[in-house]
Order: C-alpha cells, then sequence, then structure tokens
C-alpha cells in the first residue's frame, strides 16, 4: 500500500513562487501577464462548471432511486467496532451513548470504543460511569499532552479495536438505527476498504446559518459525493459516520497524525494504494451544524487547511500512480483542488477590480466575469438538484442565493489558509466547540455578571 507524509513548507517556497510571478510578467508585460491570468481562470472556472453539472445530472437521474432502496440482507455480519475520539464533549455524551446503543448490529459482535482526548471537563467520568453499565464498552484515556490531534486519538483507540470492520463517528453524531449495517455490507466485496456515509444537520433551525450549512450538505451528499461514486467510483472517506477495513488501516499505519483532514489524506492514500472507497447514501446519521458565523471559519479554515496540505502531499503521486486511469486522476485532481477553487476566486476578484480602474484591458476582465457566472453556476446546480432530490422546502430554495455573500467569507478564509500552509505557519487540529458548551459557557457568564452587578449594587 501507498505511504506518504507530509512535506515541510517555508516562507522560501512563496518567495520562490512570488518570483517566478514577477519575472514572467517582466518577460511578457504585465498587460499580458493579466490576461494569462484571466484566460487560466476562464479554463478552471469552466472545467469545474462542467463537473458540477455531470454530478447534478447522474444524481437527478439515479439518485432518487437509489434513496429510498431498501435494506438488502447479505447475511454479511463481521465484528465490528465503533470508534468515536472525544475532546471535551460532556453535552453531547448522553446523546451519542443513546445512539449508538441502539444501533441495529448483533450486540456479541459490536465492539464500543471511545477515547476521552485529555479532556478538561467530565467527559472521562461520563464515558466510566457508562462503562460499568455496558460491557461492549471501551474507554481509553489519553494523557495531558498527548499529540497527534483526532488522528492521535483515534490511533490510540484503534490499539483497542477487535472488530473486522472500524466504523467512526464523531461525539455529536447520531446514527440511526440500520446506519452501520448499511456500511458493513459493502465489505462482502474484499476490494473495498472504506465506506462512507451520508450526514444531515439536525439543528438547522438554530440560526440561518446552520441552514446553508444544511443545504452545503444536502449538495455534498446528494449530488457531489454521489457524483463522484456514480461517474468515478471515486468517493472520499469523509471520518465520520465512515467505516474502514481494520486490515487496510494497520497496514497503512493508521490515520496520519501530522493531518488535520484526516479523513481526506486516508482517502488519497488508500487508493493510491489500490483500495476502493464506496458511498452508500442511505446510511445516514445527523450531525450537529455550525450556528454562528465566527464558527463557520474556524472550521472551514482547519478544512481548507488539511485539504490543501493533502493535494501538496498527493497530487504528485496521483499522476504517477499505475492504479489509476487517467479519468480518475482528472477528477481526483479536481477533488484535492476543491478548496483551491475559493483562491483562484480571489485572485479574480483581484483582475476584476485591475479591470474596474483601468489597468488591464476590458476584453480579457468582460470575459472573466462571464466565467465567474459559471463558477457560482456549478454550485447552485448542485444545490438545485440536491433540493429536489431531498425534496426539501420550498423556503430552501429562496435561501440558495445567500451562498454567494458566504463564498466571498470562504474567499477570505482558503485564501488564508493557502497562505498559511504555503509559508509554513504551524497549525494543529482544534475541534468545534458544540452548541451546548457555548450555550453553559454563556450562562455562566451570565451568572457571574448577575452575581458581581449584586454584589455591587
Amino acid at each position: 500500500m501507498f505511504r506518504g507524509g507530509p512535506r515541510r513548507r517555508t516562507p522560501w517556497t512563496l518567495l520562490a513562487a512570488l518570483g517566478v510571478v514577477l519575472v514572467v510578467a517582466g518577460v511578457v508585460g504585465f498587460t499580458v501577464f493579466i490576461a494569462i491570468v484571466a484566460i487560466a481562470l476562464q479554463a478552471i472556472f469552466f472545467v469545474f462548471f462542467l463537473r458540477h453539472l455531470a454530478f447534478a445530472m447522474t444524481a437527478l437521474r439515479s439518485g432518487p432511486v437509489d434513496l429510498v432502496m431498501p435494506q438488502f440482507n447479505t447475511g454479511y455480519k463481521p465484528p465490528v467496532t465503533i470508534l468515536v475520539a472525544c475532546k471535551n464533549e460532556q453535552y453531547v455524551l448522553p446523546t451519542l451513548m443513546a445512539s449508538l446503543l441502539a444501533v441495529e448490529y448483533p450486540p456479541e459482535r459490536t465492539q464500543i470504543v471511545i477515547v476521552d482526548d485529555a479532556s478538561s471537563d467530565r467527559t472521562g467520568e461520563i464515558l466510566d460511569e457508562f462503562a460499568t453499565r455496558e460491557n461492549r464498552l471501551t474507554v481509553v484515556h489519553r494523557q495531558e499532552g498527548s499529540t497527534g490531534g483526532k488522528s492521535g486519538a483515534l490511533n490510540d483507540g484503534l490499539a483497542e479495536a477487535t472488530g473486522e470492520i472500524i466504523i467512526v463517528f464523531d461525539a455529536d453524531h447520531e446514527p440511526r438505527p440500520d446506519c452501520v449495517s448499511r456500511l458493513v455490507r459493502h465489505f462482502i466485496d474484499p476490494a473495498v476498504a472504506a465506506v462512507q456515509g451520508r450526514c444531515e444537520i439536525g439543528n438547522a433551525s438554530e440560526s440561518p446559518l446552520a441552514e446553508l450549512v444544511a443545504l452545503d450538505y444536502i449538495a455534498g451528499y446528494f449530488v457531489n459525493e454521489y457524483g463522484r461514486q456514480s461517474l468515478y467510483r471515486l468517493p472520499a472517506y469523509g471520518g465520520a459516520n465512515c467505516a474502514v477495513r481494520a486490515s487496510s488501516l494497520h497496514e497503512l499505519g493508521g490515520w496520519n497524525p501530522a493531518s488535520v483532514t484526516e479523513d481526506t489524506d486516508l482517502t488519497l492514500r488508500l487508493i493510491l494504494g489500490g483500495a476502493r472507497v464506496r458511498y452508500d447514501l442511505t446510511a445516514v446519521d445527523t450531525e450537529e451544524g455550525v450556528v454562528t458565523l465566527d464558527r463557520y471559519c474556524r472550521q472551514r479554515y482547519r478544512w481548507a487547511r488539511g485539504h490543501q496540505q493533502v493535494w501538496r502531499d498527493y497530487h504528485r503521486a496521483v499522476w504517477k500512480s499505475p492504479r489509476l486511469k487517467w479519468p480518475e486522476k482528472v477528477e481526483t485532481t479536481m477533488f484535492l483542488l476543491a478548496f483551491h477553487m475559493p483562491v483562484a476566486a480571489a485572485i479574480g476578484v483581484v483582475v476584476l477590480i485591475l479591470w474596474m480602474i483601468g489597468f488591464v484591458p476590458a476584453i480579457g476582465a468582460i470575459n472573466l466575469s462571464i466565467f465567474w457566472m459559471l463558477l457560482f453556476l456549478g454550485p447552485l446546480l448542485e444545490l438545485g438538484a440536491g433540493l429536489i432530490i431531498a425534496k426539501a422546502p420550498r423556503r430552501s430554495a429562496l435561501l440558495i442565493f445567500y451562498f454567494l455573500p458566504l463564498f466571498f467569507v470562504s474567499m477570505g478564509v482558503c485564501s488564508k489558509a493557502w497562505f498559511d500552509g504555503i509559508t509554513g505557519k504551524p497549525y494543529y487540529w482544534v475541534r468545534t466547540p458544540r452548541a451546548a458548551e457555548l450555550a453553559a459557557a454563556e450562562a455562566a457568564r451570565t451568572k457571574t455578571r448577575g452575581q458581581m452587578n449584586k454584589a455591587a449594587s
């Protein structure tokens, strides 16, 4: 199997890139250079538009049929380990445990391993209490100062796992009772190393942003992930509500502790090693979506930083791989570049501004503005197709256009992630705070202020 690791980046990488840009601009002239950039952006936007269109068409054609496909009993029931990494998750643990214990899979073939990643709240204590009542539960306590973030916690849990199939959920997830069975059935094919299920946002009503995130998930899981499965057999292992063969994990040395998006990293290592990832539209769980812009930016920064890192680590290996056909290499490259697209869009904004103030000829910028429409139309096609397949309420369609300002936020977040990554700025895995956790903290602050006001009076 393919093994890979991150390459160390330094500010010299950025300086070298800037040097190349300045040399080219000096040779061909600034105006010609901007025109070349505009033409390149046009080509990129058009190719990604075709990709979005293809995904939307294939999802509309066969997605509704697959969505209502009943569970079939293959008789394949290997031992499984449900693995969850937790750090300061005391508020969601009761709901998590209730959903895990309600999973419809033979109890004698089910092990639950939950890793307390050096939590500073009551997470470890609550897990130990559950373990006294549930013999399927194994609790792993990591010590303060343990490294590797989520990957490190999952690797420590993997060391205690006994199942042939490892099923990973995040602490805020609630799998449907049949979710595990639907994920596991695909492993009857020995070529399958991992399976991704579909995630839904369970708290969309808590804020307008959470509702937009829920729509984003509809497009991502009903259309984008489905399209990659249907057209290329290349869906991504998403890191939660997913399953991976234990032998494949051990062969690869587990999750990569140097990556903040261990799921994308594992996806690349699996497919470069000749294994296959599958996607099951009917294996569903719910999770908590971010409800504030600050949390959204922090979460998407981590996704962008990790995804861009995986591009830098593996893009050469993708094109050198003897196991991937050229259409698969093209699609994998486009998948890895997904979090670079907002960066390309930001460059397009700069070109448009230069045209508006008269620094570049109008023709290139006008064409670029047309292709900008294609840049936004592609994701809108995926969103629309996802809403049709999911039979979403009419109100959801009206919210689609709010994605435009959100995309400008993504341009800033992804551009910062790219700049930080290319200059080698250190970054480590950071969990997203839960809504209940933030609410409790706000309640505590309110109570403290009340007490202080009362004492002052």
